[in-house]
């Protein structure tokens, strides 16, 4: 024979994730190609003497994993030992948090910025005890007068700091928010510390940007657990002008050029596909039609490795916050609200409504922020409405996150070939809190993965990361069992899924979101290498067991980058 296989697989379940989801037991890769596919039969003449052959003893070949939503360098700069690990069950109460605030500052000299990452109040036992209680700069103050502290919440949409980041920030009771953000105080008009969606720029202007070398280190480390994840491609949803000022600019445009050092010195060991964010949250479509020309052409690198796909767009916020836009009030009132400019209701639609209409008219792929039910009902009327306006074949907007996604909204977007990206591991992680804000009905309905499915809507999962970490066994068996974190409570049991609408959400429909499900997402003859190997047999996993099935191998371009494996 001419050409022999680098690596073939034997002796365990292949599952495709083909349009028939097949489960063959052998798989060969040659030059960075799958060149077979089938039984032993199929790929044993492609043996040859350079060929790798790895006995899978009944474990499972999938094709790689993809993150359809995670931002790269920030979950890189929030883990230690870059940042505090705020997150459960690192820390379980506010005076956890407290120590490990008083730890850090015994590490660093007098005026270091100390930084953390993950704290949620779902997990404090101080707020669970006491829903009105909320982290506060008193609680910071007293193991860190004089080192100003920022630490960011789970969600990226909350900051707390103390006096001292307040001093050097500059606000006081006298401060009036940007627009779409919020400065919370308490009863006297003081500011509690904590700052809300656009009001937490104010201190990352005062922060210093990371410098190119800490983005660098970030991307890596970020890397680094994606392969051990099984993870070969991901989204970053959002780098550009309107992400400067976000986590020290680790969503801002100088991460893009650190991807691109990466990629051209053979670093980049997983696929990235790029949302570019001209502005952030509150912006104007005369302030976005301005910004996304600015950003020019920035389509100069293999399109396999890195491709930017389109824009992102913020069109309200999110649930524990009460900003997300809903039909019906919160459980103690308010309806949020869209986040970009205009005085009432009306204005800030017209206005989201002619932000998309520019970003489609201009070609790119449209990627929204929307949460609420009526931000979703108002951004799918708005892309079905670009796309009459000016049309456009296979434009594959979609929606960025959709939990509260209504029926109406589903329609539109399937009619239209638009998708939607949800976050099973938020769901699992928030499932609880948010009956006490919106109620038990619509918390158990929200990411409503079955009723958009049988909508004919594409659904992509992404984990948000670092909002939440990017273990996609996790989010298989959350869509599968619908249960909580903190409690293993059953949250909206008629919305589950099997576990082969699952694996979809993460490979072939995920691939689809990146234009790329003619040649990645499943394992078929011709499609590229990616691959990953969980150990033992998933199809007949339970479910709970899933999430601690190791991940023993992962090749991305039919290279291995990580492998535990020992044959």
């Amino acid at each position: 024979m001419d050409t022999y296989a680098d690596l073939v697989f034997l002796g365990g379940k292949v599952v495709t994730v083909d349009a028939e989801f097949s489960v063959a037991s052998a798989l060969a890769v040659t030059d960075g190609i799958i060149s077979a596919v089938g039984g032993p039969g199929d790929v044993e003449p492609l043996v040859g003497p350079g060929t790798r052959v790895v006995d899978l003893r009944g474990a499972t070949l999938l094709p790689g994993i993809n993150d359809s939503h995670l931002h790269g360098c920030a979950l890189g700069m929030s883990t230690p030992p870059l940042s505090l690990d705020l997150s459960h069950p690192a820390v379980s109460s506010l005076a956890d948090v407290s120590e490990a605030v008083r730890e850090a500052v015994g590490r660093f000299p007098e005026g270091t910025w100390i930084t953390g990452h993950g704290w949620d109040t779902g997990y404090l036992d101080e707020c669970l005890a006491d829903p009105a209680r909320q982290p506060s700069r008193s609680d910071l103050d007293t193991v860190s007068p004089d080192h100003p502290v920022v630490l960011y919440s789970f969600s990226g949409h909350a900051t707390w700091v103390n006096s001292k980041a307040l001093e050097l920030i500059g606000i006081d009771r006298d401060t009036v928010a940007p627009p779409g953000g919020a400065i919370v105080t308490d009863a006297a008009g003081e500011p509690t510390g904590l700052l809300h969606e656009g009001a937490q720029a104010l201190s990352q202007n005062a922060l210093p940007p990371l410098s190119r070398q800490e983005r660098a280190d970030a991307i890596r480390s970020n890397l680094a657990t994606l392969a051990r994840l099984g993870i070969t491609s991901y989204t970053e949803p959002g780098l550009g002008p309107g992400g400067d000022g976000i986590m020290r600019g680790a969503l801002g445009t100088e991460t893009l050029d650190v991807y691109r050092d990466l990629l051209a010195a053979g670093e980049l060991t997983a696929r990235l596909g790029v949302l570019l964010l001209p502005t952030g949250m509150a912006s104007s479509a005369e302030e976005f039609v301005r910004s996304l020309a600015a950003l020019g052409d920035r389509g100069d690198t293999d399109p396999r490795r890195l491709a930017i796909h389109g824009v992102k767009i913020f069109a309200d916020g999110i649930v524990p916050n009460k900003t997300s836009w809903m039909h019906e009030p919160y459980v103690d009132g308010g309806c949020g609200a869209l986040c970009v400019g205009g005085a009432n209701d009306a204005e800030r639609t017209a206005e989201i409504a002619a932000i998309i209409r520019h970003a489609h008219a201009a070609g790119h792929q449209v990627g929204v922020h929307v949460t609420g039910d009526r931000a979703c009902d108002t951004v799918a009327d708005a892309f079905a409405a670009a796309a009459a306006g000016h049309p456009r074949a296979d434009a594959r907007h979609y929606v960025i996150h959709g939990d509260f996604l209504t029926a109406h909204s589903m329609k539109v977007l399937a009619a239209h070939g638009f998708g939607v990206n949800m976050n099973p591991t938020i769901k699992w992680t928030v499932a609880d809190m948010e009956a006490e804000l919106v109620g038990t009905e619509r918390a158990a309905y929200a990411w409503p993965y079955r009723d958009a499915i049988d909508a004919g809507v594409r659904v992509a999962s992404g984990s948000d990361a670092p909002v939440t970490h990017p273990d996609w066994r996790q989010g298989v068996a959350t869509m599968v069992l619908r249960e909580s974190k903190a409690t293993g409570r059953i949250s909206g049991p008629e919305q589950r899924i099997g576990l082969a609408d699952a694996l979809r959400t993460y490979t072939i429909d995920a691939a689809w979101q990146d234009f790329a499900d003619d040649w990645k997402g499943s394992l078929e003859p011709g499609k590229a290498a990616d691959l990953c190997v969980l150990d033992g047999d998933l199809l007949a996993a339970d479910p709970h067991d899933i999430p601690k099935m190791p991940v023993v191998l992962t090749v991305v371009d039919g290279q291995v980058v990580h492998d535990t494996l020992r044959n």
